[in-house]
């Protein structure tokens, strides 16, 4: 069963990659840009056909691909190349990858949803006996919780997660028939319920029917969430409450994938797991590709529009080279990063 589950998502991977690539070749082909090459994986090429300008080629290793555009590094005369499109044509063809991504994400859960009867909701629709927050100038039933401390609430999770940092007074904002409620500094720690074994907040939270309007609403609400998840993620990392050796490459995602879909009681439910992981992933994609590093989207847009400001003061058109140096030297360092990052997945993988 393992082995299905890491074919499957050795493929999802692949797809997502795919995805990604896909998305700038469209939009570089819908801008009249010259793609020499549109190739799903890296490596050796197995299969390869030319049509037109462009070569389409599918190769060994399944973890990448790459869209390599005529004037992407260097300075052309080809009126097609990408270096003479104009800001905007390039700011599109950049971002799209990452636009890709994020769409397949959140149709993955959407599709995922499809089959929901209801949702979970972070409104309350009950309160246990004695909870001290039920009042006229407290908590209500209905109540939706909106943000917590200035953090959205996407998900009936965010809630205890938001309200589990230590402190004992938290900046609440509640949805309550339709008007936003604010509560500064209002005191909400866990207490102690009769047969209860932990300390708790004292509320549950509603359902509701998964209708297809809901279905789209929770979908993209997850894909928010996700989106949140990495960014807090890399403050994490900045802060240095988690390290590099935390981070896992394309390896580690697969072995991930398939050892959540391990734990599951049926097959149709590993492979539920292995695509909701595979949405997050595709989300966690769209994000750290838009970062501002060298040789990733990100770090080709932030570089393209210092450009244009910097062209803009000193009406001069500056050489192409200079941004490909600052791409290459990123782009050894990323393949650097990459290859310490698989080794440390192998390693843990070997050593489980």
């Amino acid at each position: 069963m393992s082995v299905l589950y890491i074919v499957v998502g050795i493929l999802l991977f692949g797809l997502l990659i795919g995805i990604h690539e896909l998305g700038h070749f469209i939009t570089a082909k819908l801008c009249d840009v010259r793609v020499n090459e549109f190739a799903i994986g890296m490596g050796p090429a197995i299969a390869k056909k030319q049509k037109g300008d462009t070569l389409y080629s599918l190769r060994l290793v399944p973890f990448g691909g790459f869209c390599a555009m005529a004037g992407e590094d260097e300075a052309s005369e080809d009126p097609r190349a990408f270096t003479n499109k104009k800001p905007l044509q390039k700011l599109l063809i950049l971002a799209a990858g990452s636009f890709n991504n994020f769409v397949l994400g959140f149709l993955i859960l959407a599709l995922l949803y499809a089959d929901a009867a209801a949702f979970i909701t972070p409104s309350i629709s009950s309160f246990m006996d004695g909870c001290p927050y039920q009042a006229q100038d407290g908590l209500q039933v209905g109540d939706r919780f909106y943000r917590i401390d200035g953090k959205r609430v996407y998900e009936y999770y965010n809630v205890s997660d938001f309200l589990s940092n230590g402190k004992e007074t938290h900046d609440l904002v509640l949805i309550r028939d339709g008007q936003k409620i604010e509560l500064k500094d209002y005191y909400f720690v866990p207490v102690e319920y009769e047969g209860q074994q932990r300390k708790m907040y004292g509320f549950t939270f509603a359902q509701e029917e998964a209708t297809f309007g809901t279905k789209l609403a929770n979908a993209w609400d997850t894909s928010r969430e996700f989106a949140r998840t990495v960014w807090m993620s890399l403050g994490e990392l900045f802060k240095g409450h988690v390290s590099v050796n935390d981070f896992s490459g394309p390896v580690g995602i697969v072995d991930m994938m398939a050892e959540t879909a391990e734990q599951a009681p049926s097959i149709k439910d590993g492979l539920y797991d292995i695509f909701y992981f595979g949405a997050f992933i595709a989300i966690n994609l769209a994000v750290m590709n838009m970062l501002p590093i060298p040789a990733v989207d990100g770090g080709r847009t932030f570089l393209l529009i210092v450009t244009v400001i910097i062209e803009a003061i000193t009406k001069k058109k500056l050489n192409p080279k200079y941004e490909a140096y600052i791409h290459t030297a990123g782009m050894v360092l990323l393949l650097g990063f990459m290859a310490f990052i698989m080794f440390n997945d192998i390693i843990k993988i070997v050593v489980k």
